[in-house]
This record gives structure tokens, C-alpha cells and sequence, in this order.
């Protein structure tokens, strides 16, 4: 497997025939303010960029990336040969080479699992709403993490995780209720977020999701520490950021299954 100068490849504790990649906005054609590596099909830009794009992605990675139409919830899907692009789901697994899970961000969190033994690998798309869940507390990360241990016969303890770059804790500026809606299933989650005046707060989503994944069993997560290098919004020559610019493209979280 070849990699795109300028990409991502995940350090995490992931067992060897796992592959991962985080693409960023280098290396494409797309024009401003898309340029240049946009790999969102519904943003605005031209359509013959973003298929040249996905695939150079395809070819780069060796395996056919599933691109999903994302909603800010906490259903997925388990990929199969004969799954389509554009399903609707906000993670993704698979258990079978040839294909890769995949998530696009440009500010939420993305976050890729795998069990121990390299049987099956996710990928989630942690946008706060998703990260919240619903009223019975399941959200898009309880919802992936029990995927793939039931899949893979495996303990939430045995899951590793990477978490990408994302939105950063000094520039996620969210209101009160975004706040109350967190300390009301985890009173602990208060320590998230930082009074900004005129009641507003800044929120620390890699926070939240680690302390997520830290509830369910799993243990630090690999990728992410909340420090500046990984926000979207302040690292604008090499990360989308829809925050930052409304108009916006998309970078991909892919893993999969290698030799």
C-alpha cells in the first residue's frame, strides 16, 4: 500500500493487519474553497473533483472506501461488498477485507476502533449530538463500541481506539444547553467546558468522547489529546473546518482490514 504525502497514518495500539488513514485538504484538485482534497459529495463542489478524489483515495488505500450520509445521530451499518455509497448512518464496520469504514469530518470528531484480535474495525462519526446520544444514554460511541464486541466476541477493555483531528477545546464555542444536556447524563462532564462570558462556553469534544469511551470500558484512547495541532478550525493549511469557513470540504477516517 502506497500513502499520499501529507496524510495521516494513525498511531495507535492496533493489531499489524489493521490499516487506518486520516486524509487532510492536501493533494487534490479542487478549487477554492474546497482545495484541495475535498471528498464531500453534498457541499457545493464540483462533482467530477470529488469522484477523481475518492478514487485516488480507493487506489491510495487498496481497498474500497464506503462513504456514508452522515446525520449527526447513532445508527450504523455493517459494510458488505454490495453496500452502497450515500447510506445513511453515522458509523460504520466491517469484518471482511476489501472493503474500508469510512467517516468524513470537517470539525466533528471521528473515531476508529478495533477489536484485538484484527477481526473487525469501525469508524464513527462524534459530533456532539451523536456523543449526547438519546434519552437512554446510547450514542454513536456506546452504540459502535457494542458492534464490534459482539461481532468480534471480544470486551469493550479489549477495544483500541484513535481518535482524529476535530474542532479544539479553545475553539468549540457551544451554548448552555449543549452544556446541561452533557452534566445531566454525566455530572462529571461540568469539567468540559469553560465559561466564555455572555453564556456561552467553550466545550472540549476529544474530552467528552474520551470520558465516553473511558465510561464503557475501553482504555485511553490513542490520536486526539485536545492540544492545538488537532483542531480543524486553527490548522487551516491542513484541515477543513466548517466552523472556520461555513463553506467547507470534507476529509475521511478510513480502516480497515489488511493482511
Amino acid at each position: 500500500m502506497s500513502e499520499a504525502p501529507r496524510w495521516i497514518t494513525p498511531d495507535w495500539a492496533a493489531p499489524p493487519n489493521v490499516r487506518a488513514l486520516f486524509t487532510t485538504r492536501a493533494g487534490g484538485q479542487s478549487k477554492a474553497p474546497y482545495d484541495s482534497f475535498n471528498l464531500g459529495d453534498h457541499v457545493g463542489d464540483e462533482a467530477a473533483s470529488v469522484r477523481a478524489h475518492r478514487d485516488q483515495l480507493h487506489r491510495e488505500i487498496g481497498v474500497r472506501p464506503v462513504f456514508l450520509q452522515q446525520v449527526h445521530g447513532w445508527d450504523g451499518v455493517w459494510l458488505e461488498p454490495r453496500t452502497p455509497d450515500g447510506i445513511q448512518a453515522d458509523w460504520c464496520a466491517v469484518d471482511q477485507r476489501g472493503l474500508a469504514a469510512v467517516v468524513m469530518v470537517a470539525d466533528c470528531l471521528p473515531v476508529l476502533l478495533a477489536d484485538p484480535k484484527g477481526r473487525v474495525v469501525a469508524a464513527a462519526h462524534a459530533g456532539w449530538r451523536g456523543l449526547l446520544g438519546d434519552a437512554t444514554g446510547r450514542g454513536v460511541l456506546q452504540a459502535a463500541v457494542s458492534g464490534v464486541c459482539e461481532r468480534a466476541g471480544c470486551t469493550p477493555a479489549e477495544v483500541v481506539a484513535w481518535l482524529g483531528p476535530c474542532i479544539g477545546p479553545k475553539a468549540f464555542e457551544v451554548g448552555p444547553e449543549v452544556r446541561a444536556a452533557f452534566v445531566a447524563a454525566n455530572a462529571f462532564a461540568d469539567e468540559r467546558f469553560t465559561p466564555t462570558g455572555g453564556g456561552k462556553l467553550l466545550a472540549d469534544l476529544p474530552g467528552l468522547a474520551r470520558d465516553v469511551l473511558c465510561a464503557l470500558g475501553l482504555g485511553a484512547p490513542s490520536g486526539n489529546d485536545g492540544s492545538s495541532p488537532w483542531c480543524t478550525v486553527t490548522q487551516d493549511s491542513s484541515f477543513f473546518s466548517h466552523r472556520r469557513d461555513r463553506v467547507s470540504g470534507r476529509m475521511a477516517a478510513c480502516v480497515w482490514l489488511g493482511d
